[in-house]
């Protein structure tokens, strides 16, 4: 079986498992040797959200044969600068201060902007960006979002 194999068998289990922890899972990577998961619930993960879906997968995993040698597992919150993942997330933090880097493809470069999530389309699968410095505001489509994640209000 190959990595690739392996590791999309593994995350689909981990997404069974969260699941049935009332949680999503809304991110895994098995890189170095550290499996890390984020996982989220509507009303926010606790430790014990964590510790109770690290342990379930853990057994999970020492039934698989996850592979040779050792590994880390790593199961956590998004936190307060989380990343925006799905289109769920757009939708759901609409009105709150984030930041979006995403390249167009007529730019040569990346923009990166600081701003109020104005408006998410599914329709149009775009999002309104309204700048916080400035009048700016800017319809980015989200295949051009490299990354885009919440600002935390200090």
């Amino acid at each position: 079986m190959s990595q690739a194999e392996l590791s999309e068998k593994i995350r689909q289990e981990c997404t069974a498992i969260a699941a049935d922890a009332g949680c999503d899972l809304l991110d895994s990577q098995f890189i170095g040797g550290v499996l890390r998961l984020v996982i989220d619930r509507p009303q926010g993960v606790t430790l014990k959200d964590c510790q109770t879906v690290s342990k379930q997968i853990s057994a999970v995993l020492d039934v698989e044969d996850f592979g040779p040698g050792r590994y880390v597992l790593e199961v956590s919150s998004p936190g307060l600068d989380r990343k925006l993942y799905r289109k769920e997330d757009y939708e759901r933090f609409t009105g709150s201060k984030v930041r979006v880097t995403w390249k167009d493809p007529e730019m040569t470069h990346k923009k990166t902007v600081v701003g109020t999530l104005s408006e998410y389309s599914p329709d149009l699968q775009e999002i309104l960006l309204a700048a916080c410095e400035g009048n700016d505001s800017y319809r980015i489509p989200l295949k051009n979002i490299l990354v885009a994640r919440l600002e935390p209000e200090i």
